[in-house]
């Protein structure tokens, strides 16, 4: 059944170049116009990882204490005494991982539809392994009645200890419903958090995709650059320290003197043999070693990002840090171009969107997270945040 509400009827608030929707994120987006958007930066909750505590019982008695017992509490579980239904509709808390897939496929197939043709969409996502113990994910909290949120049995899919592959299986699956699979970035933490494990080494980093929805695409890699640390040597002309300093080009100065140059020995120069002039040509000497010529305005960064995690005092307990999408939206929006986040959390992603001159549209489920989001980006918004329209 189509959903009959429009984008307005989710708008939580807007704000000068931000606007906030509080809802599913699929129902959302689904509301949002086609080509709409630039560029789409997000971390989905990871498959089993954390309770947003976003869940609520729905219709029953309010005064029930809903005696389930051992009972787990998952979405649509309903109450035999009252028979209220548990209603959340956080994602990452699905009873199985092909679950978690359909609904992330389902998402991105709407980012997918409102991103323009030559839309950028990065996705970070983490991993995790197969275990036989029990336990409630991280953050969650005992309802009444001693229930706790459950956490997927990834024991039924896979042996316990094995490392379950999430974020490819994701890519995976969106690339099979027709998304570009342009990069899978390793985010190297520096500052990993420590693991107690003795028979494998500890997880230190987490993937960011890229994905597109054609081959064609807006991708700017200058802004990203890694700036040269002798820029004056990037031509291949000179060289900076060592036994060979003082050289022009690889050549001493009495070879120069001779009327040795870069380009041949004596009389016979870069015209005579057929080879044209370095001008304009980096490191295209005769020996053909282009490949080693330095961009002026620096290197390529590639595609494992050193970047440490950053402290974070609020209630949202995983925002990435903002290096990541500072990165991904200078390189895949273009100038003043629209950023999108269908997990919006902290707006760590609008952050950085504010800071890069772009507008953006967060969704969440959480009014909470929205209001801290919002404290967050006031500083960067014109006037008081308080005074505008809400949803």
């Amino acid at each position: 059944m189509t959903d009959p509400r429009t984008l307005d009827d989710y708008r939580y608030r807007r704000v000068g170049p931000v606007a906030l929707y509080l809802g599913d994120a699929r129902q959302v987006l689904a509301a949002m116009p086609e080509a709409s958007v630039d560029c789409v930066v997000t971390s989905p909750p990871f498959w089993g990882l954390r309770d947003y505590g976003t869940g609520a019982w729905s219709g029953g008695d309010p005064a029930c204490q809903h005696p389930l017992g051992r009972t787990r509490r998952t979405d649509g579980i309903t109450c035999p005494a009252c028979r209220a239904r548990w209603v959340d509709p956080q994602y990452g808390l699905e009873a199985t991982l092909d679950d978690y897939l359909d609904n992330l496929v389902a998402v991105f197939e709407q980012a997918k539809r409102v991103l323009t043709p030559t839309g950028t969409c990065w996705v970070n996502l983490g991993d995790c392994y197969s275990s036989a113990a029990g336990g409630a994910p991280k953050g969650g909290r005992p309802q009444p009645g001693g229930l706790r949120p459950a956490r997927p049995r990834v024991q039924d899919m896979l042996p316990p200890k094995n490392l379950v592959g999430v974020p490819w299986r994701v890519a995976f699956a969106l690339q099979s419903r027709g998304w570009w699979l342009r990069n899978a970035v390793i985010w190297a933490k520096s500052n990993p958090m420590p693991e107690s494990v003795r028979d494998r080494l500890s997880a230190s980093y987490e993937l960011l995709f890229l994905l597109t929805r054609s081959h064609s695409y807006y991708f700017d890699l200058d802004p990203i650059r890694i700036p040269l640390a002798r820029p004056q040597a990037a031509d291949g002309t000179r060289i900076i320290g060592g036994s060979r300093k003082g050289r022009t080009g690889g050549i001493g100065a009495t070879a120069r003197r001779r009327g040795t140059t870069a380009y041949g020995a004596g009389k016979y120069g870069a015209e005579e043999v057929g080879v044209e002039p370095r001008a304009g040509r980096g490191n295209l000497v005769p020996l053909g070693h282009a490949h080693t010529a330095a961009h002026p305005k620096g290197r390529n960064p590639g595609d494992v990002w050193r970047i440490a995690t950053r402290p974070y005092r609020g209630s949202h307990v995983a925002p990435f840090p903002i290096d990541l999408p500072l990165r991904a939206i200078a390189a895949g929006c273009p100038p003043g171009g629209v950023v999108l986040d269908p997990f919006s959390g902290a707006g760590t992603t609008g952050l950085a969107a504010l800071h890069l001159g772009r507008r953006y549209l967060g969704v969440d489920i959480s009014p909470a997270f929205h209001d801290e989001a919002l404290h967050r980006l006031a500083p960067h918004l014109p006037g008081d945040t308080s005074s505008e329209d809400g949803g």
